[in-house]
């Protein structure tokens, strides 16, 4: 059989294994090279032993190797052929085109993390198909937690996500709408004002039992509710309930406050107010004044829901559609805005783009593309079923849309020197990117002082296996100094690692992982050419460039 032959068996043997975790399958290199190679089918039974023993070959390498190896032979076999998935959202219901109005409503207690990217992202989709209105609503009733900063980084976050809005409310400027409402809810004998103790209150509902303020009068309601707006009661000593079902089997649904006294500063409004609105009437009363039209957020908020009607229901108005996704589990990072901020505060977290957090700050720091986070919401869709968090299908799906981008270097962690022998000098050169030819090449000239470093389990393996290969350089004996081996790349064959190395000269590096440890290295100069922020560390991974700089460089890791 021709050498030709059996270089396109190993291509694709190769291929097959770095595909498939290190592990060809020769049935699949058989159909391979019969369906790329037609005129070899005639000798099917002469090439199959010879692909078997090929295949063997190559599975005894050890990844890198094989990754290696074929990207020698042919880089562009390293790209995975992907076939088009369609993982569109469904339909909304009564929907018309321009007409849709949906709202995304954070809290300004902190900047926005992974979690609030899904209804963000869902609702922005939406209403880009339907060429409808998206609403930004800050819900700001609650003074006690919130974050003057919050109002200028949501923005920020949500321009970074490339999510736009028609409209933006804010509902401490809204106050007096709310009141209003309240007001004609009490008149028509729908909400009430309750001076109970709130732990009798509460175990009433439990018992379906109505509170003595529940059934009192209009006109008695309207004298509490006088006193109620200028302050004559003590924080908590008072609250307007709207009536619900008392009776109702689900005990969450049983009345609900409205307004609630709160004496704090708010840090828009200062001291102006005191009525505070709870979350469910000015929710009800905002998306009916907006004209929601769908109202698309989480299963958890399906009582909010339930809630909300009721407001609705009284007053007459139409109802949005809504839809309510299942809960989402988001393991290995830190969400909670008061934890994050505490930590802070501590001086344990450098800011809300600790990389140690989920804040979309700490995304955009570690190089996670906003396409990223997005492709992964639409795909998640917004069925009701309860999920688990993927962060390596996320890594994925960034790997994706960085990888043509990012340009290739080495770096070697916890350096350790070799002087090499043997040879006057050395050349060697190694594309940019594999894909992409036209960038041109890193290229490698060791003259003199033949001075390299390697990281340092590398360095621990060169000991005990006496031979490694210098990632498209040349082959190396142990010693101190190491002896040069000529440049012979089918040592990988044989089972010789390769891995990456720094020449003398190098750039120190510092390398931030996603649990807040720093590691330390060089990184090769060439890096310092650099105009993306993304790039690929060979065998270590992607990382975002936060410092270029020959007086260092300074790396935030992203993935794998």
């Amino acid at each position: 059989m021709s050498d030709d032959v059996e270089a396109t068996i190993r291509k694709y043997a190769l291929q097959n294994a770095v595909f498939y975790k290190g592990k060809a399958n020769p049935k699949a290199v058989v159909g391979k090279i019969l369906g790329e190679c037609p005129e070899l089918r005639s000798k099917a039974a002469e090439i199959t032993p010879l692909i078997n023993q090929i295949v063997e070959d190559v599975n005894r390498l050890g990844l890198d190797a094989q990754t290696i190896a074929l990207q020698e032979m042919d880089a562009s076999m390293l790209v995975r052929e992907k076939k088009e998935r369609r993982n569109d959202l469904p339909d909304l219901k009564d929907v018309e085109l321009g007409r849709v109005v949906m709202r995304i409503a954070p809290g300004p207690s902190g900047p926005l993390h992974i979690g609030h990217t899904r209804v963000s992202i869902l609702n922005d989709e939406y209403v880009k198909r339907y060429e409808g209105k998206l609403v930004l609503r800050y819900e700001d009733t609650n003074p006690e937690r919130l974050d003057p900063e919050a109002y200028d980084t949501i923005p920020e976050d949500f321009d970074w996500l490339g999510i736009e809005f028609d409209e933006t409310y804010i509902q401490s400027d809204r106050f007096e709408i709310y009141y209003d409402y309240a007001k004609q809810l009490i008149e028509m004998g729908a909400a009430y004002v309750c001076t109970c103790d709130g732990d009798h209150w509460r175990e009433l509902k439990e018992h379906k039992q109505a509170c003595p303020c529940r059934d009192l009068p209009v006109e008695t309601q309207m004298e509490r509710f006088d006193k109620f707006m200028a302050g004559d009661y003590a924080d908590g000593e008072a609250v307007v309930v709207i009536k619900t079902d008392i009776a109702h089997p689900n005990p969450a649904i049983r009345d609900f406050v409205a307004l609630r006294l709160v004496r704090a500063t708010h840090p828009r409004t200062g001291t102006k107010y005191i009525a505070y609105p709870m979350m469910n009437f000015s929710t009800a009363v905002d998306d009916h004044l907006m004209k929601m039209t769908h109202v698309i957020r989480g299963k958890d908020h399906l009582n909010n829901t339930f809630r909300q009607e009721y407001v609705f229901d009284y007053f007459g108005w139409k109802k949005p559609i809504y839809y309510h996704y299942g809960l989402i589990n988001i393991p290995d990072t830190v969400l909670k805005t008061s934890t994050i901020k505490k930590a802070i505060q501590a001086g344990e977290y450098s800011g809300w783009d600790d990389v140690r957090t989920g804040t979309v700050r700490a995304l955009k720091r570690r190089g996670i593309r906003p396409e990223a986070i997005r492709k992964y919401w639409v795909e998640s869709g917004i069925k009701s079923v309860d999920i688990e968090f993927s962060w390596q299908t996320l890594y994925v799906m960034n790997r994706d849309i960085i990888d043509t981008d990012s340009n290739r270097y080495f770096y070697v962690q916890d350096p350790v020197k070799y002087d090499i022998t043997g040879i006057d000098s050395i050349k060697g050169e190694a594309p940019r990117h594999p894909d992409h030819p036209e960038r041109g090449s890193r290229k490698y000239s060791l003259d003199g002082n033949k001075t390299v470093y390697l990281a340092h389990s590398d360095s621990d393996m060169f000991e005990q296996e006496k031979r490694i290969r210098l990632k498209d350089l040349c082959n190396l004996n142990y010693g101190q100094p190491a002896v040069y081996d000529g440049n012979d790349i089918s040592v990988l064959k044989n089972g010789v690692h390769a891995v990456q190395w720094v020449a003398d000269g190098g750039v120190g590096a510092k390398l931030l992982m996603p649990d807040g440890s720093v590691l330390e290295g060089y990184v090769e100069p060439e890096i310092l050419k650099e105009t993306n922020d993304m790039v690929q560390l060979e065998r270590v991974g992607f990382a975002r460039l936060e410092k270029n700089s020959k007086d260092g460089v300074t790396l935030v890791f992203a993935h794998r």
